[in-house]
């Protein structure tokens, strides 16, 4: 699968990007960007010095981890970093920068190592004399080597055998090449053998001279090797700090990388703004030569781009996309900085190339909806997809990307879409969360402008763009003739649709406010209900606390033997008990009836079914108008019950056009049996057949039961009943 940058057609890019690192690594730069971009404005501003070219090494510290010995060339490697924050720490840097710095601090150890070096990468031999001593010998009798081979080349007894006269370093060693029976004039040994069947010989009487030398190259080893085991011992005791040291070059790379390529090519950086709006002004794609500036905004959730052929449309998008996430990763590109925003988006996604794939088994537009699948598991994603409608037709996918855009963007999404086809930018015009962008096309020139005009749907300019590369007038004209004919019909629907989109958003506006009135309405209601609830409890108790004490009073009355009096005040406790069991209570609302999805309702005057139920809501659908409602307000409508016919039908099975009258699904799962009902019904219609059979079989009657729903809610059908005698059959007219 082809990487964002690749899709995005920034490989380019990249690559020149990170010839300036002093050693590969992946752009992204972990921690806080903000931060990243304020060391990154600091370092502009000075001229540092750019670091030497380091290697990569991870391993090299895991071997100091376990005490290992590193070579002369790895400890160097190191030495090139601590030089390098030496050199910075002995500069003056602006007040970030210094903080920087200025907090590493590089130990004494480490510094000691440092100053062994020389520019070379040598042991210095200042410090190390013998070294210097075992170098000066070494020169000394490689100079005389050679010396000495010159004169044996050029004996008489040897120039009849020579090839050459040059002196040739072949495994590290001198040597002359000659013919065959130089052994009758010289003692030699056989180093190797050309390609030309030549020798390579190292006469005898040098030898010496060999051995001395080699004496003293294993000397000065043995002196590096003891110099490398002392400086792994005291780096390996400071490795937590190596590993930071190695980290921050890394930063520091990252950042002095971005600074000298920004300056090699006139390039600005951008910052990511909090909110999801991109505006660019001036912005060029860093694939394209000479390119011609893009400026456009995108302020809302959805850009449908429309319009000419090869006009720009997808390199807009790339550029929308590219802009993005070169500012995510804070590396610099050609733009007018000062008047140009870029949103954040924690995701880029781009749906580009055709996803079709004949090892998969998978079709262009089945691969399309695999990719718009994964998308419901992605949120605050900004998502480029070009060509919409690729691989099926125009207008059932513009009611299908309606939706899936519409329910995308739900989740926070944002979408870049570029379209040949008018059909989903004329749905989706209305949208105040939709943005229209239209690519120009410049009729007396005959070519595309390459420049976008937002608010507007774009012509594809088919004709115009066939001619231009290469199809012939007389057959430009027949198509034109053609496309007459059936043209203001279809500019008329695709004018009716956005007439009939507005309306339906202001209808459905409407219902909102109305629903809105109400459940204020009902609020009141429960706030009312709740005060009468109140006044019940208060009252109650009152008339609770009254019986008590008249009670009370009544039985002091009969401890002093006052019988009229106590009979009076017990009959007077009982009046009280009596109104407290009287008082009405606060009738709770009648419970609205149990509903089912699917069920057909009424709601005020209109019919539809329900979709979808909640608690207290239900959502319904009338006339294609998804709506939210209350459950109170829905009514039951009953489904007027089929009258089986007493005289039998015998239901001859013969074709007309290809498509049978009986279909039978008996040994099908319920999925498969719907869908097969599905195309029969179809097919049915289609060929004008006004009564069908179903066989679905007895048995449990589940098959019947998903059978009979499903015709329920078919449209086009009269009516539909058991065939007399038979259970397991269904007559269904059309």
């Amino acid at each position: 699968m082809k990487s964002i940058t690749q899709k995005l057609d920034l490989d380019g890019y990249i690559s020149k990007f990170k010839s300036f690192l002093v050693r590969d690594k992946e752009i992204y730069m972990q921690g806080d960007i903000n931060q990243h971009f304020r060391y990154i404005t600091a370092l502009s501003r000075i001229e540092s010095p750019s670091p030497k070219e380091v290697i990569n090494l991870d391993y090299q510290l895991s071997k100091l981890l376990i005490q290992g010995i590193l070579t002369l060339d790895e400890i160097y490697a190191f030495v090139n970093i601590i030089t390098h924050f030496n050199r910075l720490k002995a500069m003056v840097l602006p007040e970030i920068l210094e903080k920087w710095i200025s907090k590493i601090e590089i130990p004494t150890q480490i510094n000691e190592i440092v100053a062994h070096f020389n520019e070379n990468g040598d042991i210095n031999p200042q410090i190390e004399p013998k070294l210097g001593e075992i170098e000066r010998h070494i020169k000394q009798n490689t100079i005389q080597i050679k010396e000495k081979l010159y004169k044996i080349a050029h004996t008489s007894s040897l120039r009849d055998y020579m090839v050459d006269y040059q002196v040739h370093f072949i495994n590290s060693e001198e040597t002359l090449l000659v013919r065959g029976g130089f052994n009758n004039v010289i003692k030699a040994s056989i180093i190797a053998r050309s390609s030309g069947g030549f020798f390579y010989i190292l006469p005898q009487s040098i030898a010496s001279l060999k051995e001395k030398n080699d004496e003293l190259r294993a000397l000065k080893e043995e002196i590096i090797y003891n110099y490398c085991k002392k400086f792994s011992q005291m780096m390996s005791s400071w490795h937590k700090f190596l590993v930071f040291i190695n980290k921050e070059f890394d930063r520091f790379d990252h950042y002095q990388a971005r600074v000298s390529f920004a300056k090699a090519n006139d390039y600005e950086f951008m910052l990511p703004i909090r909110n999801k709006s991109i505006k660019l002004v001036d912005f060029a794609h860093p694939a394209i030569t000479n390119p011609k500036p893009i400026t456009i905004n995108i302020d809302k959730p959805i850009s449908i781009v429309t319009g000419v052929n090869a006009g720009g449309k997808t390199m807009l998008l790339k550029s929308i996309l590219s802009s993005i996430f070169l500012t995510k990763n804070i590396l610099p590109f050609r733009i007018n900085a000062s008047q140009s925003s870029i949103g954040s988006h924690s995701k880029i996604e781009a749906i580009i190339d055709d996803p079709q794939s004949v090892k998969n088994d998978i079709s262009t537009f089945a691969g399309r909806m695999v990719e718009f699948s994964k998308l419901f598991n992605k949120e605050n994603a900004i998502v480029g997809v070009d060509e919409i409608e690729l691989g099926t037709d125009s207008d059932e996918a513009s009611a299908l990307f309606r939706v899936l855009l519409e329910n995308l963007k739900n989740r926070n999404n944002w979408f870049i879409v570029t379209t040949h086809h008018k059909r989903l930018a004329s749905l989706m015009g209305a949208n105040d969360d939709v943005n229209l962008i239209a690519a120009l096309y410049d009729e007396e020139a005959q070519k595309p402008t390459y420049t976008f005009l937002q608010g507007s749907i774009g012509k594809s300019y088919a004709f115009e763009t066939a001619q231009r590369y290469g199809i012939a007038s007389n057959i430009i004209e027949e198509a034109k003739i053609i496309y007459g004919e059936d043209k203001e019909n279809l500019n008329e629907l695709i004018e009716k649709s956005t007439t009939l989109e507005r309306e339906m958003r202001q209808k459905i506006e409407t219902l909102t406010q109305k629903e809105q009135e109400l459940e204020d309405e009902k609020a009141k209601i429960e706030a009312f209900k709740d005060t009468l609830k109140e006044k019940y409890r208060k009252a109650e108790a009152t008339l609770e606390n009254r019986y008590n004490l008249a009670t009370k009073k009544a039985r002091e009355a009969l401890k002093v033997k006052d019988s009229s009096d106590g009979q009076r005040l017990l009959n007077e406790a009982h009046k009280h008990s009596q109104q407290s069991k009287t008082i009405k209570k606060v009738k709770e609302p009648k419970k609205t009836d149990a509903f089912i999805v699917g069920e057909v309702v009424k709601y005020r005057s209109m019919s539809g079914h329900i979709v979808e139920i909640g608690d207290k809501n239900a959502s319904i659908q009338i006339d294609g108008l998804k709506m939210k409602v209350a459950l109170s307000e829905l009514k039951k409508i009953e489904q007027p019950k089929v009258t089986p016919h007493k005289k039998s039908h015998k239901v001859e099975l013969y074709d007309k056009g290809g498509s049978k009258i009986s279909l039978k699904l008996i040994g099908c799962y319920g999925d498969e049996a719907i869908e097969k009902l599905d195309i029969f019904l179809s097919d049915a219609l289609v060929h004008g057949f006004s009564e069908v059979e179903i066989i679905h079989g007895g048995g449990a009657g589940i098959l019947k039961k998903l059978v009979r729903e499903h015709l329920s809610n078919y449209p086009k059908i009269k009516s539909f009943h058991t065939q007399d005698g038979n259970l397991g059959i269904t007559i269904v007219k059309l």
